[in-house]
């Protein structure tokens, strides 16, 4: 199973821990996508709306809390949860993708994206990384 993309949330008290394998660096933030929409969504639903975002990071961990932040940011300020990025390019410092979703009343669970234990490595032919969420 090469191909195959994996993400687990780790309670903690009052942090919930994220850890995500996946085959390539673009993997791990589409697995982040996933796993902060199954964390904000009350209950599934089409996705009939778009969003561009572009977010800036010195490497590829901090890319990985910028898209994070935008995505609880974007859930706070315009009720918009997340389904899938139907495009997303990517280089060391830069992330630009198209993020389907739709408007809802997601949970109101993050309160930030922290660089705790954060962690984006490559782990033999695949890619491995961790952020904590203060919740």
């Amino acid at each position: 199973m090469p191909d195959r993309v994996a993400y687990r949330w780790v309670d903690h008290a009052s942090e919930l821990e994220l850890e995500i394998d996946a085959p390539t660096e673009s993997g791990v933030f589409l697995a982040a996508l996933e796993a902060f929409a199954e964390l904000v969504a009350d209950e599934p639903g089409p996705a009939g709306e778009m969003r561009a975002l572009e977010v800036q990071g010195d490497d590829l961990a901090g890319l990985l809390v910028a898209w994070l932040e935008e995505l609880a940011f974007l859930a706070e300020t315009e009720g918009f949860v997340p389904a899938e990025a139907t495009a997303l390019e990517l280089d060391v410092t830069g992330l630009r993708a198209t993020v389907a979703g739709r408007s809802a009343e997601p949970r109101h669970l993050v309160k930030a994206v922290t660089l705790h234990r954060l962690l984006f490595a490559p782990d033999g032919d695949r890619w491995r990384a961790r952020v904590v969420l203060d919740v």
